[in-house]
Order: C-alpha cells, then structure tokens, then sequence
C-alpha cells in the first residue's frame, strides 16, 4: 500500500476573538496559494490517488480539498476524526488496516505532532515523532506486506517549498 501524509498548509494565527474554537481556524490566503502549488506537486508526482482523509478541522479540510482538486477524478473527501489535532496515532493505523487498504494509493491530511508520530509509529513501531513536517509538506510511506506498526518504510520526505518546485 502507498501511503501519502500531507499536513495542512499555512493557516492564520490562532486568535480565540475570531475563532473561539480552533476547529474552526482557516487557511490564511498565502496559506490557500501556497497549498494549492504544493498539492499540485504532489499530484504530479504520484499519479492517481482515489482517496484522500482528512481532519475535521477547517484548515485540513480546505487543505483536503486543494488537493482533491488536483486529480481529474475528484477523489471524495473524508473525515476521519483520528486526524484532528491531538489525537493519538495508532487509531490512524488502525483505521487504515481495517478500512483503506484495499482500495489503492491514500493521502492523509492531519496537523503536528499526530502526523509524524503516526509516520514513527509506521516505521519503527512506536509512536514518535522521526521526521518534521512542514505545513503542506508531505511524506510518502509503502507498505510492503502488512499494514501494522514497524511494517512501512520512508520512500521521501518533502517540504511545501520542494513540493512547490515539483507542481512548476
């Protein structure tokens, strides 16, 4: 299974007199130019992709989005709870073992710290955070065999700005 871990991109600064819940928080406008390009390279670099999940917050929906843009197909959109900000990330891993492997290429749109310690938690078993993702940077896993903790491997690890350079 490959596996692509996008988070969301630049949002606004997080202001309780404008969003008194910060599930509510958008992307700043830079934040929607610059995801649009990083999600365009990443489109360009992995083909087809038929399902994308993504946080139920504001900023990794409208990230989500974006990216579901970029392929003729549309994939739909999901909302996985276990992709807010906060959430622990075994039960990503969980969800995908039980419900996303069977139906090709999946990209994830989640926040810090959940995203890398999920990408930890795929690679060595542990749920610890082994590489940093830059807001809408991504990181592409494979599943060679399985899809259990320990089983996946990094195949890269790119910036917004590298993605960016790859949707020119």
């Amino acid at each position: 299974m490959e596996l692509y871990v996008f988070r969301h991109g630049p949002a606004e600064e997080a202001d309780p007199s404008r969003w008194p819940d910060d599930m509510g928080r958008p992307l700043s406008e830079e934040g929607v130019r610059e995801s649009r390009r990083a999600a365009k390279g990443l489109a360009g670099l992995v083909g087809e992709v038929p399902q994308i999940a993504s946080s139920p917050m504001v900023r990794a929906r409208a990230t989500a989005e974006l990216l579901a843009e970029q392929w003729n197909a549309e994939p739909k959109v999901a909302i996985w709870p276990e992709l807010a900000s906060g959430e622990l990330a075994a039960p990503i891993l969980e969800r995908i073992d039980r419900s996303a492997r069977e139906n090709g290429p999946l990209v994830l749109v989640g926040h810090e710290p959940t995203l890398t310690e999920f990408v930890g938690l795929a690679v060595t078993g542990e749920a610890v955070p082994i590489c940093r993702l830059a807001r809408a940077g991504a990181a592409a896993l494979e599943f060679p065999r399985t899809v259990q903790p320990g089983a996946a491997r990094i195949a890269w690890v790119l910036t917004r700005r590298q993605l960016m350079e790859q949707g020119r």
